[in-house]
C-alpha cells in the first residue's frame, strides 16, 4: 500500500508516526507544508520514508501561496498515486488535501485545530470534514467537536497518540537535580510546554511564584522556549525567583525522560489540549500531574488518583494545588504507580498505532463502496 503522509512541518510527533509507518512494509511518502526556523525535531527522517520535494515545505506557510500549492499537490498525487492520503491539521494541511479532491482522505486532528481553531475557521472545517473518509482524533473532546460539524461518529477512529513506555518509564534519576545543586529537600516542578499563550505557561509561572513565597523549597524546570520568554522571565525576576528556576531550553527526545524522572510533579496550565503527549510521558514515568481542568485532561486525571486538576487560568488555585501536593509528598509514590498503570493501560504507542492502521483499512473499504467526491470551489 502507498501512503502519503502530509503534515504541517516536521516535529517529534511526525517523526514517531513516520518511524512506525516505515516499519509496516508499506511505501511511505512524506510531504510537509512548511518549514519554520524553530525546529523541535533534530532526528533525521527514517531512511525508508520518501521525502517529496515540491513547491511547499521550504518556508513558513502563507495563504496567498495556497492556489499554487494546490496545483503542485495535485501533481504530486498524480505522480505517486497513493492508496491513502493522511493529512492534518484540519484547517490547513487537510483543507488543501480536501481541495485536491483525492479519495480516500484520512484527516488527522492535532487537537487544537478542532478544539480552538474549528469555530474560528468554520467554513474550512466544514469543507474538510465533508470530504473526509475517516477522521482520526485523540480524545473524546475532539470527536465531539467533529460531531458538531456533522461528521459521523462511526467514521471517527479515536486513539491517544501514546508514548514509548520503554523510553518513558519510572526511574530514580537525580542527575538533573545534582546539576542544579538541588538537594533531596527540594520539591521540583516540571513544565515542558512551549512558551506560547495557548499553553498557559504564564499562568504556571505566576502560580509557582505565589507558592514559592510560602514554600522556599520549591524549584522549577522550565523547559522549551517561545514568544512569552520576556514575560515569563519578568514575572520570575519580580519575585526574585530566577535562581530557583532552570531553563534547559528545547530538550531532545533522548534527554527528555531524565527531566521527568528528576521531578516531583508535572504541571501543565494549557488552555486547550487533546490527549496531551507530554502528560502521557509524565504518567508513563510515574510522575503525578497537576493540570488545568479542561476536557482533554479530565480523560486522564482523577483528582487524588494520578494527580490533581485546577481551574483553567486560575494561578491562585494552581498555587494552592502546588502547596497541597507538597503537603502530600509522602503519597506521591503511590500516585506515581497509579499514573504508570494508567499509561500502560491506555498510552502504549505500539498498541495505539495499530488503531490508526485500522482506520486506514476502514478508509479503503469506504472508498470501494462510495462514489468519488467532486472537487469543490476554492475557499480561502
Amino acid at each position: 500500500m502507498r501512503i502519503l503522509y502530509f503534515t504541517q512541518d516536521y516535529t517529534p510527533h511526525d517523526y514517531r508516526f513516520l518511524s512506525s509507518l516505515a516499519k509496516t512494509g508499506h511505501e511511505i511518502y512524506y510531504l510537509r507544508l512548511e518549514r519554520r526556523n524553530a525546529q523541535s525535531e533534530d532526528r533525521p527522517l527514517p531512511s525508508q520514508v520518501h521525502q517529496i520535494q515540491w513547491r511547499g515545505g521550504k518556508k513558513p506557510f502563507q495563504w496567498r501561496d495556497a492556489p499554487f500549492l494546490l496545483i503542485d499537490l495535485r501533481r504530486v498525487l498524480h505522480w505517486i498515486q497513493p492508496d491513502i492520503l493522511h493529512a492534518g491539521p484540519v484547517q490547513s494541511v487537510a483543507f488543501l488535501a480536501a481541495l485536491s479532491g483525492f479519495q480516500p482522505l484520512v484527516t488527522m486532528s492535532w487537537g487544537s485545530d478542532m478544539l480552538v481553531d474549528a469555530d474560528r475557521m468554520q467554513k474550512r472545517t466544514h469543507f474538510t470534514l465533508k470530504r473526509t473518509s475517516i477522521f482520526l482524533g485523540d480524545c473524546l473532546a475532539v470527536r465531539n467537536k467533529a460531531k458538531e460539524y456533522g461528521f459521523p461518529v462511526e467514521r471517527t477512529v479515536l486513539f491517544p497518540w501514546g508514548v514509548n513506555l520503554e523510553q518513558f518509564s519510572p526511574s530514580s534519576n537525580p542527575g538533573r537535580r545534582a546539576e542544579m545543586s538541588w538537594g533531596e529537600d527540594t520539591f521540583v516542578l516540571l513544565s515542558v510546554r512551549s512558551w506560547e499563550t495557548l499553553y498557559g505557561v504564564d499562568v504556571l509561572v505566576r502560580g509557582f511564584a505565589r507558592a514559592a513565597e510560602i514554600a522556599p523549597q520549591l524549584r522549577l524546570f522550565l523547559l522549551a522556549d517561545g514568544s512569552q520568554s520576556g514575560k515569563l522571565r519578568q514575572i520570575l525576576a519580580q519575585h526574585d525567583l530566577l535562581d530557583r528556576v532552570s531553563f534547559p531550553g528545547r530538550v531532545g527526545q533522548a534527554d527528555l525522560p531524565s527531566f521527568y524522572q528528576a521531578s516531583d510533579l508535572y504541571i501543565s496550565a494549557s488552555h486547550s489540549d487533546g490527549s496531551s503527549v507530554s502528560l502521557m510521558e509524565a504518567l508513563a514515568c510515574g510522575l503525578p500531574a497537576l493540570v488545568s481542568d479542561i476536557p482533554g485532561n479530565r480523560e486522564w486525571i482523577t483528582p487524588g488518583g494520578e494527580g490533581w486538576l485546577f481551574p483553567d487560568g486560575d494561578d491562585c488555585a494552581l498555587a494552592d494545588c502546588i502547596l497541597e501536593a507538597l503537603r502530600q509528598r509522602e503519597r506521591l509514590d503511590v500516585m506515581g504507580k497509579t499514573a504508570r498503570a494508567l499509561a500502560e493501560q491506555r498510552a502504549d504507542w505500539k498498541i495505539n498505532f495499530q488503531t490508526m492502521l485500522n482506520g486506514y483499512a476502514q478508509a479503503l473499504e469506504l472508498h470501494q463502496i462510495k462514489p468519488p467526491v467532486k472537487r469543490g470551489n476554492f475557499i480561502f
